[in-house]
């Protein structure tokens, strides 16, 4: 597993609520990558609560829908827009947890439309959420304008699972 490099670190205006270090308020995102999944490890925390105890909902969306714009980066070398996102909450998500694993992967792509799967695990291992995102993509021209060049990984692999 090697961990990837943010493509947007040090550009002017970069404050993304889902990966940017520097936002205050943000979620402060990292990403790996391990085969064809981008994987990302999270620490939830009762700021990010909707009910006592329980991540909010739109928290676990965000931290999918982030996770499947990194696999458009680093797989598909561009950028894009999230075209729509379909989320199942099948067990409620603890906002105590120790960490969290959220994994996403390309499923299938068609012309500009990209069909990704991603997953959220909880800390023993169970998929509390899962969730369909199709992602429409931008040719190179468009990715450039948009501020993307490239993303790439680290030199040294980190670990394997």
């Amino acid at each position: 597993m090697r961990k990837i490099k943010n493509p947007y670190l040090h550009k002017e205006g970069y404050k993304c609520f889902g990966c940017c270090p520097e936002n205050p308020i943000g979620l402060h995102m990292e990403f790996f990558e391990d085969n064809d999944d981008v994987v990302c490890f999270w620490r939830p925390g009762e700021h990010y609560e909707g009910w006592v105890g329980v991540m909010h909902g739109g928290i676990l969306s965000t931290l999918l829908d982030e996770t499947a714009c990194w696999v458009v980066f680093r797989k598909l070398q561009t950028s894009g827009v999230t075209s729509k996102l379909s989320v199942s909450y099948r067990k409620p998500v603890m906002a105590s947890d120790s960490q969290l694993t959220i994994r996403a992967h390309i499923k299938q792509q068609r012309q500009n439309l990209v069909f990704i799967e991603g997953f959220i695990e909880n800390a023993n291992g169970d998929v509390c959420v899962q969730a369909d995102i199709v992602y429409y993509v931008y040719d190179e021209e468009k990715a450039r304008e948009m501020g993307f060049e490239r993303c790439e990984v680290e030199d040294e692999q980190l670990f394997s699972m």
